[in-house]
């Protein structure tokens, strides 16, 4: 009988719908398809280009594989596996580009016999020719769950419920399939429901029960608890963009600082960073990051430096309450009287010379810490609003240090706040700035002006979206003596 099998349907995994303990051996399956055997080996890469469109593609299978037994040419030879609609017996006409290389004794086409194992197929991926789709109900598969979030060894899924009875299913497969995933988890709050802290309790569905995580971002490396602290890997970008606003030699108040996403990096650019987070996790995984990175306070000798490289103490850590050391860390700078001496690194070759001649060392940089912050991050973004007032007269009776009696600006605000979504953002800009307006007790300037800048970070759910407000702190709040003007403070509800 003459199969009438799709050839979509071919490439498919064996189905099992009632499957709830993964059977890994199940998914065996074998494919007659065609082969293109290339008769001069130093054209593979060629022949391969040419024959793009009618590659066999699948999940983790290599298309190039030796000829089989029954090309009747050397052994040693390598084949390309062809899609199923190509055929050898003639029922399926080769198109038109592989009978010229067949003409042209590029390649010759045989027959193949594939076989293909659990390892074939992936994690979704696409629609029809994953493990999942293979092992869920039918009636499960609009929404079957794709994206997760991956902090170093851990996966981390969210799963919606009717996902839970197939949880131990999908993380298997998961983790089967992601070689560096050795724990899966699903989460059960939301963050910062259960904690202060925007940590969340969560269930181990595979691996061992270890969140004790390493992950890599701007050239930094950070370690921490995964389940004590709080980590996205989805804002990396947001990190690396809002460092870069940072220039050499600027001073950072980095208010809800975590485990130093913003401070390390900035610290390596040379920039001083007073960082705080009010989790005792979050400050312990700081420090240790600020070790491991060499960007805490270590003094060496200039001959010490030589063999061992700089290390200097440009992020200074602290766990306080944030809205106390907005305006402690701010006095204490303004006494502070800091500066790291950086000496020039020397060439391998000339550290280790066995000329009795001294080495001559290179004059050393020293940066001196400045007076002024030139920037405030507040990333917290379900309160960080109301955080603002802090600043209300946080240089009052300073004026003299900023414009026009010098050339150092008033420091910028960079303020994380949740809103809704619409697709030109501009009532929820409207929004942010009424609140920040609000919290200050002054009309700030409007998304767009020059001071003002508001980016859209990143959804977090349906209607629901991060966004960043950086604004110049007001000459009006910074040098306001508080409790006046009362008409500012009325007209924002203060």
């Amino acid at each position: 009988m003459t199969s009438t099998t799709a050839p979509a349907d071919m490439l498919r995994p064996p189905i099992n719908r009632a499957m709830r303990t993964l059977d890994r051996a199940f998914f065996k399956k074998e494919l007659n398809i065609a082969s293109a055997c290339i008769l001069d080996q130093k054209q593979i890469s060629a022949c391969r280009r040419e024959l793009s469109k009618d590659i066999l593609k699948l999940g983790r299978l290599s298309a190039v594989r030796p000829v089989p037994p029954s090309a009747n040419i050397d052994p040693s030879a390598r084949c390309i596996l062809l899609k199923p609609e190509i055929r050898t017996n003639g029922r399926c006409a080769l198109d038109i580009l592989l009978q010229d290389m067949v003409k042209g004794k590029q390649v010759l086409v045989a027959p193949y016999q594939l076989q293909l194992d659990y390892d074939h197929w992936d994690y979704p991926e696409q629609e029809s020719d994953d493990i999942m789709t293979a092992i869920l109900p039918e009636s499960e598969q609009d929404e079957i769950p794709v994206g997760f979030s991956a902090v170093g060894h851990v996966a981390h899924l969210n799963l919606r419920d009717r996902y839970l009875p197939y949880k131990t299913l999908i993380a298997q497969v998961l983790m089967d399939k992601n070689p560096i995933i050795q724990t899966v988890i699903n989460k059960v709050d939301e963050v910062g429901e259960e904690s202060e802290f925007r940590t969340f309790r969560y269930e181990v569905l595979a691996g061992p029960d270890d969140l004790n995580v390493e992950v890599r971002e701007q050239d930094c490396s950070f370690r921490f608890n995964y389940a004590k602290v709080y980590w996205s890997p989805r804002l990396s970008g947001e990190h690396h963009r809002l460092v870069s606003k940072f220039n050499r030699g600027e001073a950072v108040c980095d208010v809800m600082a975590g485990v130093g996403p913003f401070a390390v990096p900035a610290a390596k650019k040379r920039v001083w960073v007073w960082a705080n987070d009010l989790n005792p996790e979050s400050y312990s995984s700081l420090v240790e990051n600020m070790k491991w990175n060499k960007v805490q306070t270590q003094a060496l000798s200039p001959d010490r430096l030589l063999m061992y490289g700089q290390v200097t103490n440009f992020v200074n850590p602290f766990c306080s309450d944030g809205h106390s050391f907005i305006r402690t860390s701010t006095t204490e700078l303004l006494n502070a009287s800091n500066k790291v001496t950086l000496w020039p690194k020397i060439a391998r070759s000339a550290r280790t010379s066995r000329s009795k001649a001294p080495v001559e060392l290179p004059a050393p940089e020293v940066l001196i810490e400045p007076k002024i912050f030139s920037h405030y991050v507040l990333n917290l973004p379900a309160t960080a609003t109301t955080f603002l007032p802090s600043f209300i007269g946080l240089y009052a009776g300073h004026k003299d240090l900023f414009n026009p009696h010098t050339s150092t600006p008033l420091p910028m605000i960079h303020v994380y706040c949740f809103s809704t979504k619409s697709d030109d953002n501009k009532a929820e800009e409207a929004k942010i700035c009424s609140e920040i307006s609000g919290q200050l007790g002054y009309g700030i300037a409007k998304a767009g002006d020059e001071e003002m800048e508001i980016v859209d970070v990143r959804d977090v759910a349906p209607e629901k979206r991060i966004f960043c407000a950086s604004f110049r702190l007001p000459a009006e709040v910074a040098f306001r003596e508080l409790g006046a003007p009362k008409e500012l403070d009325e007209q924002y509800g203060h």
